[in-house]
């Protein structure tokens, strides 16, 4: 059968073929080590799953608001005005099946055929994908390794054109785990304001921060950038809830209202359960969201002590996510492989350790390597990848 021309255009996951190997050499019997996730490696904190059985007692089971239940919309806002001293009503903010959801349905009710939105690479794979589903088309400026992947102002003003409709912003970022200042924002707003472009900003990844400079949200600069900005967010990364399936965006109240329209006739609603214990998530202290965060502090640093002792590879050092971004280009080359795919595939059948190749994301001369996982895993896989690469250029 002919499929629609919208899901011939998506490009395959670099990782499926990676992913795939790595279950089978598991199912095997092999000792395989997965820096590939995306996900914490904690279980959701207890009081977050007492709340959600709770729910199910008390026959919170059915359908609620599409735009979320009142309760949780209350939360967020609250937590909005905590943590950026950013004020929201409940009509600026809609409840969705995940951040990925939220992403999916603002570009669906933002976009028009050929509408262009500039994503900086290396990017969130799915970033030019959803793009490309609501017909828009994704215009890839490349942040430079020098200046921390990061763009800057004057390579995003030369890439607004005429069908410039929108720019996303990822702070910190998956892969890089790179973070903007204050003054950055201040800079590559101001741009965004002057040629009337929408700023989608991800700040799935805010909670999880390693360093003394704090989370800024480009919308809490002023108010002409908290009008033109739409907020992505969710629990999942945050309180480690990632089958959870909550997020959330907030912004433009006709945006949003339109965001909901389309939810209804999509999803419905997020997950009743889902919502009561986000709720409870949003209703507690922060103190189980630092202690995972130190323990991903922890093992960032001793990560990064490994990987900057791997031949032909150097790193800069994240601020936030639980993600490193090595370049591996030289030690591809000088242990003979033609492309950093080839290399990832023989490290994962020589060694057994399965890393994400940078081509989907927008940087085919790195490696992205999750340190969500255990210490003792992360050392062991380190000793198997420096093997693997003396082993290749001896």
């Amino acid at each position: 059968m002919e499929l629609a021309n919208r899901v011939q255009s998506l490009t395959p996951s670099s990782t499926l073929a990676i992913t795939a190997k790595a279950n089978e050499l598991k199912a095997e019997g092999h000792d395989v080590i997965g820096l590939g996730a995306g996900e914490p490696d904690f279980n959701t904190p207890t009081f977050i799953l007492d709340a959600a059985k709770e729910a199910m007692d008390k026959g919170l089971t059915k359908y609620t608001p599409s735009g979320g239940i009142p309760a949780l919309k209350a939360a967020i806002t609250n937590k909005m005005k905590h943590d950026q001293q950013l004020d929201y009503e409940a009509s600026q903010v809609i409840v969705t099946t995940g951040a990925k959801h939220a992403l999916f349905t603002l570009f669906q009710v933002m976009l028009n055929p050929g509408d262009e939105v500039i994503v900086p690479s290396p990017y969130w794979v799915s970033y030019p994908e959803q793009v490309k589903l609501a017909e828009g088309h994704p215009i890839v400026v490349e942040g430079k390794e020098e200046n921390q992947f990061k763009l800057t102002p004057e390579q995003l003003e030369a890439a607004i054109t005429p069908q410039t409709k929108a720019f996303i912003l990822n702070s910190p970022s998956n892969p890089t785990g790179m973070m903007y200042t204050k003054d950055e924002l201040e800079a590559l707003g101001s741009i965004c304001l002057k040629h009337g472009i929408w700023i989608v900003s991800d700040e799935i990844y805010e909670k999880l921060i390693y360093t003394e400079q704090p989370h800024v949200s480009i919308a809490s600069l002023s108010e002409a950038l908290y009008n033109q900005t739409i907020i992505i967010n969710g629990v999942s990364k945050s309180h480690s809830m990632t089958g959870w399936r909550i997020g959330y965006a907030l912004g433009n109240a006709q945006l949003i209202k339109a965001m909901t329209n389309m939810a209804s006739h999509s999803t419905s609603n997020p997950t009743s359960i889902a919502q009561y214990a986000a709720l409870a998530a949003y209703s507690a202290s922060d103190d189980e969201i630092l202690r995972m965060r130190e323990a991903f502090s922890e093992r960032l640093d001793r990560l990064y002590s490994l990987v900057t002792e791997w031949p032909g590879v150097s790193c800069v050092k994240p601020q936030g996510a639980f993600y490193l971004f090595p370049n591996v280009k030289q030690a591809v080359e000088r242990c003979g492989f033609a492309s950093v795919d080839e290399w990832v595939k023989a490290l994962l059948e020589e060694e057994k350790v399965a890393l994400v190749p940078g081509a989907g994301f927008g940087a085919p001369d790195n490696v992205r390597l999750s340190y969500a996982t255990s210490l003792e895993q992360l050392e062991e896989a380190s000793l198997r990848i420096k093997r693997f690469i003396e082993k290749h250029q001896s």
